[in-house]
């Protein structure tokens, strides 16, 4: 008998995408700006409660926005945790900025504030936080230091949309937040992004730049009887086509969100005896902070063991991967960043995770069958 796979992710599809897709594609207005973008913008600005929301191309795309937005260049520095996405160092690197690698607190995989207050120096223009999983970091000491040494806070939220530290929306804690829409998140639209702002003037700037450098927007509201080249920039602006599915997408927020919880929640519960009797480090969420449920993890007390898990599993029909390569060690990192000391919880964090599927329409005998070959894993 073939066993079904249970694949790791599965794109969700919302009732009305092709509704839209097809509304979009009948009005002609397929570039960027248009109702699809706006009534996304709008649904974006209510889940957040962001002031300004400006929808991106990718969250990799907002990073950077974020780091012209800085005026980020040579000389400057920018920490940045070592367990992380690529997107994070490479935006600061296109700048021509020095990455400066911090580690991680090895209960949650965010950013240690105490590896970040050790690498702060005279050149310290940002720290990028990334809220790991959807849970967040420990934003309190952070915004002490960015305080005291007077740098901006990148909030890197591309697994968060929708999680809260302290009863605030996280990526609206910082000078930016980023969001990611790529097809592998809670909300997606294939490839897709969005940059967060509080501070008015910086929106103004971020809208010309998002535009190739022009004041386009303004015009477009009728704002300005022409546009014209205004500053630096590139095209971050997403077309209708991906607003369109967005858009589908951010209708049906509360229920992707439920459903993701309800898979999390069966995982937590049928794994907690077990994974005390293992030694195993399930994913944990501090009192404080409501995440989003955009994945669940296990740290394995060793790479062995991950990974004979992920072989284990494998060999049932089931996905789960482990996750990021520590940026610190890998080669661009030795060739564009610096470390001041040994990240040695994000080398543990990584070489010990195993990921189980998550998506919001695992059943909930899918979900069981996960649980079952976890704990009946043979050790």
């Amino acid at each position: 008998m073939t066993t079904e796979q249970i694949s790791f992710n599965r794109p969700y599809r919302a009732r009305r995408e092709l509704d839209n897709l097809r509304a979009a594609l009948n009005s002609g207005h397929l570039h960027g700006d248009g109702p699809f973008t706006e009534s996304a913008t709008a649904k974006l600005r209510q889940i957040t409660s962001a002031p300004h929301v400006l929808l991106t191309t990718s969250c990799t795309h907002a990073l950077e926005l974020s780091c012209l937005l800085l005026d980020l260049g040579p000389g400057d520095e920018v920490i940045v945790p070592s367990f992380a996405f690529t997107s994070a160092a490479t935006a600061v690197t296109h700048r021509g900025a020095t990455v400066v690698f911090a580690d991680i607190d090895p209960d949650t995989g965010n950013l240690d504030p105490s590896s970040v207050a050790d690498a702060i120096t005279h050149r310290t223009r940002a720290v990028i936080v990334m809220h790991y999983g959807g849970v967040a970091a420990d934003m309190a000491l952070l915004l002490y230091l960015a305080n005291v040494h007077g740098f901006d806070l990148i909030e890197d939220n591309a697994h968060g949309l929708g999680g809260t530290w302290q009863s605030r929306t996280l990526g609206t804690i910082g000078t930016f937040g980023t969001q990611s829409f790529h097809g592998t998140k809670n909300i997606h639209c294939g490839e897709g992004g969005a940059l967060l702002l509080t501070d008015d003037v910086l929106a103004e700037r971020a809208e010309v730049i998002r535009e190739k450098g022009t004041d386009r927007g303004r015009f477009l509201r009728g704002l300005v009887d022409k546009y014209s080249w205004r500053d630096i920039g590139s095209s971050y602006l997403p077309s209708e086509l991906n607003a369109a599915v967005l858009d589908a997408q951010l209708d049906e927020f509360a229920t992707i969100q439920t459903e993701r919880h309800r898979v999390w929640s069966a995982y937590s519960s049928a794994l907690a005896d077990w994974a005390d009797r293992r030694g195993v480090r399930r994913m944990m969420v501090p009192p404080d902070r409501e995440h989003t449920a955009h994945l669940y993890y296990l740290r394995m007390p060793n790479e062995a063991r991950r990974d004979a898990l992920i072989d284990d599993l494998a060999g049932q029909g089931i996905v789960a991967p482990f996750h990021y390569v520590p940026l610190d060690t890998s080669p661009a990192g030795l060739k564009y960043g610096r470390t001041v000391e040994s990240c040695r919880h994000s080398s543990e964090f990584a070489s010990t995770l195993v990921r189980l599927p998550l998506w919001p329409e695992l059943t909930d005998d899918q979900v069981a069958r996960v649980a079952d070959a976890v704990t009946s894993h043979n050790w």
